[in-house]
């Protein structure tokens, strides 16, 4: 059996080169417009063939996503992105728009169907089929037994999401971004109105409630990782993460962390021990709660967020820069800049080429003596068995309830 491929998402180097170095088999990003993340960081059409060539050298396939509305005055731009995906070699296009499928079909370009056509059954999957698709991202509202029918009754290849942000809507089909700011989510603008707290008003009565305990429009985060061997024996083709518009550390943590389970699960040593410490890990990077989405049915009022942001159980927080790295002793000397450093400190070094490095402080040196301690202003080095650069950003991470309980002690 062919494992699942495991699908990351993508909105810079940094990104790009974290989801890489964590075990990614393919990444999708976007490129200036005519994408559903307009907000997030992206590429422009001009680094197509250095994000391919990089990508190629990874044995990594390239996913461009097209998924947006197409109005008439953007067909001209349309054919030029399709044009520089087919020369750079981008592996397929994600789309949904007949005219990105037309133009895909013209230039013999693969092309993948979006979850945004709510793609819920065979019937649909096969007509895409017909029209050239390779590949369809089913919609986000389908459930397991549903997606396992789906796939035995064609061939096919289908993309599920597994892990990342939920929509209060069925994909694709929100208005309130654009209803009340004029930003289109068909058009990738969604400034997310609905993650917000709201009051509501009794016209009558004149009393009023305040919706701070139950963000009602804003679904807690879907996470797979404790039923991924159910995905996987569901022959699954292609695992999706979501997150164009989240940090690096977030991608290395949630690729790396699925990577670890896809591997294992084949291994057999997937147990419930370890899917739970995957869950702990998870949590540690941006996230609203966790749900199971649609996977087992309707979702229920549990399944929103219970307060704006993230739920976290950590945070980073910048304290300095590299200076330098020396390959063959594997230690990387720091200046602090905005914080202290201690022996055992947990820490991110991120940076376009590096991407994201997780390691922990083992010892410190500051002059060529052992010390316990860097403080604001020390040039300091520690042990880091990844290469890192020069300029590369220093991050302490921090517990939250920790830092929390620090915050209370000072004040």
């Amino acid at each position: 059996m062919n494992k699942p491929e495991l699908l990351a998402p993508v909105g810079n180097w940094k990104m790009l080169r974290a989801a890489i170095d964590s075990g990614a088999d393919a990444v999708y990003f976007g490129v200036d417009k005519l994408n559903m993340r307009a907000k997030a960081n992206n590429f422009t059409i001009d680094e197509l063939n250095e994000i391919v060539e990089y990508c190629s050298s990874n044995n990594v396939d390239t996913h461009l996503t097209l998924n947006t509305i197409v109005h008439e005055d953007e067909l001209i731009y349309l054919d030029e992105v399709v044009r520089a995906a087919k020369n750079a070699g981008v592996t397929l296009i994600i789309c949904w728009d007949m005219a990105v499928i037309e133009k895909c079909r013209e230039l013999q370009m693969p092309f993948c169907i979006s979850t945004q056509a709510s793609i819920s059954n065979v019937a649909s999957v096969n007509m895409y089929k017909a029209l050239g698709a390779t590949r369809i991202v089913l919609a986000r509202e389908c459930t397991l037994e549903k997606i396992s029918e789906i796939k035995s009754k064609s061939d096919i290849e289908i993309e599920t999401f597994v892990h990342g942000a939920m929509c209060v809507a069925i994909s694709g089909r929100c208005f309130m971004s654009h209803s009340v700011f004029g930003k289109s989510a068909n058009k990738g603008e969604c400034i997310q109105p609905c993650r917000r707290e709201y009051k509501i008003y009794d016209s009558d009565g004149g009393v009023e409630f305040l919706l701070g305990e139950d963000y009602v429009m804003s679904p807690k985060d879907l996470c797979t990782i404790k039923f991924i061997d159910l995905l996987i024996d569901a022959k699954i083709d292609s695992f999706k993460i979501e997150g164009r518009k989240r940090s690096p550390e977030y991608i290395t943590k949630v690729i790396s962390t699925y990577r670890k389970a896809i591997d294992y699960y084949y291994e057999g040593k997937l147990t419930e021990e370890i899917k739970e410490e995957m869950y702990n890990e998870l949590s540690k990077v941006y996230n609203r709660g966790f749900s199971t989405g649609f996977y087992f049915g309707t979702p229920d009022g549990q399944d929103f967020a219970q307060k704006y942001g993230s739920m976290a159980t950590t945070r980073k927080t910048y304290i300095g820069k590299v200076l330098n790295y020396y390959k063959k002793s594997k230690i990387v000397h720091v200046r602090l800049e905005a914080g202290a450093l201690l022996v055992e400190d947990p820490v991110y070094i991120i940076g376009d080429t590096t991407g994201c490095v997780e390691t922990r402080v083992k010892s410190l040196v500051k002059d060529e003596v052992q010390i316990t301690l860097g403080n604001k202003g020390d040039e300091v080095t520690f042990y880091c068995e990844k290469e890192v650069r020069t300029r590369d950003q220093l991050f302490k991470i921090f517990d939250v309830d920790q830092d929390a309980a620090n915050n209370i002690q000072l004040t």
